[in-house]
């Protein structure tokens, strides 16, 4: 646990897993209802393959300004100069805004936004973002279920959303009123601020709390994105379809290897091993569409 903020209230809770080594590792930033322990099926994967990764978990921030700000200082304090951001929904929209917050000094390398959004409108609560704050915990919890899916499940996707629900469920009242404020304060983000920034768009194709709109707005976004789509994976394939989102993490930390911004330990790449993954991924893409 790490504060970086004169208010020793705001705590950064973080797994750091991986070689030291590595100065330009992967940060994961979860969604809403999501700890910093909802990627440990990439930190375990990942860092087997030995990349460096870092999982975190937000302090109570209320405005995007500052979470950026407090997020920059804790690059700092982690003496990290420039990294890769994977994040999820919320977590996905709070990494463009840093982004683009840096841009004049540029702090990200490359973004992997993963049932990501460019703009809060979306979810038509702008009006009431400034009253999060008041409303009791399970009120809050509710808004958030709202947004899991429902009905006949596979058996990942369920063991997935029990997850999910274990984690929110450990949230406070002021943590969860700050993400939702976050989440659904008016902001968008600038793509000119962040055009040159390598971006893979991942996204599934069944039911997500996303809508089509949102996802069409992402592509125009970024047109140059790389796309990761997942045929399944609900709200959360990070946890239910982790191999499939395992490896494209790994395609996109490809471009890197063999630079100062890799995200691996140069003794650890194996790319005969990767051709070989992506082939397989390509066929079996082909497979499921024929």
């Amino acid at each position: 646990q790490i504060i970086v903020d004169d208010d020793d209230s705001k705590v950064w809770s973080l797994y750091d897993a991986g070689p030291r080594s590595i100065r330009c590792p992967l940060i994961f930033l979860p969604p809403v209802s999501g700890t910093a322990d909802v990627f440990f099926q990439q930190i375990l994967a990942l860092t087997g393959w030995g990349y460096r990764v870092i999982a975190l978990q937000y302090p109570v921030y209320w405005d995007h300004l500052e979470f950026c700000d407090g997020f920059r200082k804790l690059l700092d304090h982690l003496q990290l100069d420039k990294v890769h951001l994977f994040g999820a929904s919320l977590g996905g929209f709070l990494a463009q805004k840093f982004a683009e917050y840096t841009h004049k000094s540029p702090r990200v390398q490359s973004l992997i936004l993963c049932n990501a959004f460019s703009d809060t409108s979306i979810f038509n609560q702008t009006w009431t973002a400034n009253s999060f704050w008041l409303m009791p915990a399970f009120m809050l919890k509710k808004i958030v279920l709202g947004n899991f899916a429902s009905g006949p499940l596979d058996p990942e996707m369920a063991d997935g959303i029990d997850f999910m629900v274990d984690r929110l469920e450990s949230l406070g009242q002021s943590e969860l009123a700050s993400r939702l404020t976050l989440n659904c304060q008016n902001s968008y983000v600038e793509p000119h601020k962040i055009r040159d920034i390598p971006v893979t768009i991942m996204d599934v194709f069944d039911q997500s709390a996303l809508s089509t709109e949102a996802k069409e707005e992402m592509y125009k976004l970024y047109p140059n994105a790389r796309r990761a789509h997942l045929k399944t994976g609900g709200n959360f394939p990070y946890l239910c379809r982790s191999a499939e989102v395992n490896l494209y993490i790994q395609i996109h930390l490809l471009q890197f290897h063999g630079t100062r911004y890799a995200a691996i330990d140069p003794s650890m790449v194996r790319a005969d091993e990767l051709e070989v993954q992506k082939i397989s991924l390509h066929t079996s893409n082909e497979q499921e569409e024929q």
